[in-house]
């Protein structure tokens, strides 16, 4: 039942990983493009999207790789282990820089969205907050697990 449980979150893990590709590859050019054209007079603001938006995927992909990793630890045996803590402490990292890139980004996606109908300026705004409640959430768990793992320490001591 455990490792059914944890290659369905494996899977899942992956299939999260899927949409956020295909975004880089299909949209993320086509975003750039589209905020060069709004202002052909500041050139780089096409490179800008691609640094906030491939900057952040690459710690959104190491964070899947680590859940993929804590995941494995469960499998393992190993889930209440210094292994786990450290992955804990990737992901919440991961989530930081994605919330702090985001979180710079947020004048350039501004100033895009003054210039569009529908403003978009709300959606780095909605990722940076996520990205610190993943941060916040993942800062609790870590702390948890490694009192847990004290405790355990502590109890193999007495035995």
């Amino acid at each position: 039942m455990k490792r059914a449980s944890t290659l369905f979150l494996k899977i899942t893990v992956f299939m999260i990983g899927l949409p956020i590709l295909a975004l880089c590859i299909f949209l993320v050019p086509k975003m750039a493009n589209f905020a060069a054209s709004l202002y052909p007079n500041f050139a780089s603001i096409k490179y800008l999207v691609f640094i906030v938006m491939y900057g952040s995927a690459v710690p959104f992909y190491f964070a899947l790789y680590q859940a993929f990793h804590l995941l494995r630890y469960i499998d393992e045996n190993k889930a209440f282990s210094s292994l786990s803590v450290k992955s804990l402490k990737n992901i919440q990292l991961s989530a930081m820089i994605i919330s702090g890139l985001y979180l710079l980004g947020l004048p350039l996606f501004h100033f895009i969205a003054r210039k569009v109908d529908p403003p978009v300026g709300l959606l780095g705004l909605i990722i940076t907050f996520t990205s610190l409640v993943i941060a916040v959430f993942v800062t609790i768990m870590k702390r948890l697990l490694q009192e847990v793992i004290n405790i355990k320490s502590e109890n193999d001591l007495t035995v």
